[in-house]
């Protein structure tokens, strides 16, 4: 079985390393020390630990855990929706906000019209989180 280091499992996990390391010294998965010294963590492991942390990205009131800065929340004011691709358009105080990304995003966020909703930018990514 493939195994992995907290470097690598860090990038498939889309976190820093240091976060990482801090969920393997919480005990949240398991490592073991390769004949180097190098902390690994099985491949099994790490895949079962991929689907809980998709899952439960939320913090304990509710937050999404995010690596984008720049957050505006604000109200969904439009979606169109195409086959395979969507556009949101967002009021955020005074700034209209829009965003391409997937339908199936849109409808697994399910957002409508209406809604509270933060957009994340990053560089020239506009990024929308439910709120």
């Amino acid at each position: 079985m493939q195994s992995y280091t907290i470097g690598q499992a860090a990038r498939l996990l889309g976190v820093s390393p240091d976060t990482a390391r801090r969920w393997a010294d919480a005990g949240r998965v398991a490592t073991h020390r390769d004949e180097g010294g190098r902390r690994l963590i099985d491949g099994r492991a790490l895949a079962a630990f991929s689907i809980e942390v998709a899952q439960g990205a939320h913090t304990e009131d509710g937050e999404t855990y995010t690596s984008a800065r720049n957050a505006f929340p604000g109200i969904v004011t439009a979606v169109k929706l195409g086959d395979v691709a969507a556009q949101v358009e967002m009021q955020a105080g005074p700034h209209r906000l829009v965003s391409l990304l997937t339908r199936e995003a849109v409808d697994e966020l399910g957002l409508q019209v209406g809604m509270r909703a933060t957009a994340r930018v990053k560089s020239t990514s506009v990024h929308i989180d439910r709120a």
